[in-house]
């Protein structure tokens, strides 16, 4: 990789992704405002929260949403700063190979030199100076040369619930690059969520990192990528480039996007490339996946229950107990005798759970959907 000078802030973009529907985090989470729009555990929301960390890297005017049409007007009053155009709905969801593949048309007709990240909207990264730090190297790196960064996390548990990355030897800095802060490996290979002794075998072995689905790369890049390995796709990306060069990209996404393949980025393209590198992500992360990760976020009392509520309790162990109702209509809960479970009450419904059942919130979600009384509350 040939050394060049280094990337100036504005040809870098960040496209953070915030169309999910944050089921497992129900009643809470809603569809018009799903995980990423809610403020679980402070003043501000998720979305609001990754906006925030990426501010010091990259201007305002950079920064787009790739939402959907029962959140965009959410997305923009929660993003007041940035220009509506920048918050972008997809017409339907098509998963992630789609909604990247749009990002990089949209980025690519504002400069065909761009680099850009793409981020999740929905991840807890309380050490910002250090996730900014990789972040900046890794826009510096991909800027260089014709590599697929992705930011891999350091396991800190044998976790059963995210993919892993292997990785294999450290690079060294592109010629006449001064060594980056952030360590560099060639990415080997990408494995699906594993069984926990492969878990624990991945831990131990200090070669691999969770795949926390942040990619940082070139417009040309991952067009470059797209029409290896998806040129359906690569089709598709260049026919919206040519779309948003022309102001008529929300007609052409209306027509084509129910028919763009489904699939992931990470089968369309990060497990078929064979120029990806992998950033090693030294800083706190949580991807918060379901009301059991709440209780790492939340001080625990003497008997570990994790409350974010008025909760009193006799002989009650390990509960997690979240009151989301308006200020005027909160009471205590009173709790008895009440094991490894999870309380969420809200305005209008209530959830109780074992926490080992809790990944079964999501098929709780679709059964309320399929019942004409209480789809309302989806």
């Amino acid at each position: 990789m040939s050394a060049k000078t280094k990337t100036d802030n504005s040809n870098r973009f960040v496209i953070i992704m915030a169309g999910g529907r944050g089921e497992r985090f129900w009643p809470v989470s809603r569809e018009k405002t799903p995980k990423q729009l809610i403020k679980l555990l402070g003043d501000r929301s998720f979305l609001q929260e990754t906006v925030d960390r990426v501010l010091p890297l990259v201007p305002a005017k950079n920064i787009l949403i790739i939402t959907n049409e029962a959140q965009a007007a959410e997305v923009r009053k929660q993003l007041p700063k940035l220009p509506k155009e920048n918050v972008v709905a997809e017409p339907v969801g098509r998963d992630t190979c789609a909604a990247v593949t749009l990002g990089a048309a949209i980025v690519g007709a504002r400069s065909v030199n761009a680099v850009m990240a793409v981020l999740p909207a929905d991840h807890m990264i309380p050490e910002e100076k250090k996730f900014q730090q990789v972040l900046a190297d890794a826009f510096d790196l991909a800027s260089r040369g014709q590599v697929i960064v992705t930011i891999g996390i350091k396991p800190t548990e044998p976790a059963t619930g995210y993919g892993y990355i292997q990785t294999g030897a450290e690079l060294p800095p592109p010629t006449g690059v001064k060594k980056y802060k952030t360590t560099f490996f060639k990415a080997e290979r990408f494995v699906e969520k594993p069984h926990y002794d492969k878990a624990v075998e991945y831990l131990t072995s200090g070669q691999y990192r969770w795949n926390a689905g942040m990619f940082i790369w070139s417009f040309v890049t991952v067009t470059n990528g797209l029409e290896k390995h998806q040129p359906e796709m690569a089709a598709a990306c260049h026919r919206w480039f040519e779309a948003a060069a022309k102001g008529k990209l929300d007609k052409v996404i209306a027509k084509e996007y129910p028919d763009i393949k489904k699939i992931s980025v990470d089968y369309a393209l990060m497990e078929q490339a064979q120029n990806v590198v992998v950033a090693d992500g030294s800083f706190d992360w949580d991807d918060l996946g379901s009301w059991n990760a709440l209780a790492r976020h939340v001080k625990q009392d003497p008997e570990g229950n994790a409350a974010v509520a008025d909760f009193i309790h006799v002989d009650a162990a390990r509960n997690i107990i979240y009151d989301a109702r308006s200020k005027e209509r909160r009471t205590p809960i009173a709790v008895v005798g009440l094991r490894d479970s999870i309380l969420v009450q809200t305005d209008d419904a209530v959830l109780l759970a074992h926490k080992s059942q809790s990944q079964k919130v999501k098929e709780l979600v679709k059964k309320l959907a399929e019942d004409a009384r209480l789809k309302k509350l989806v």
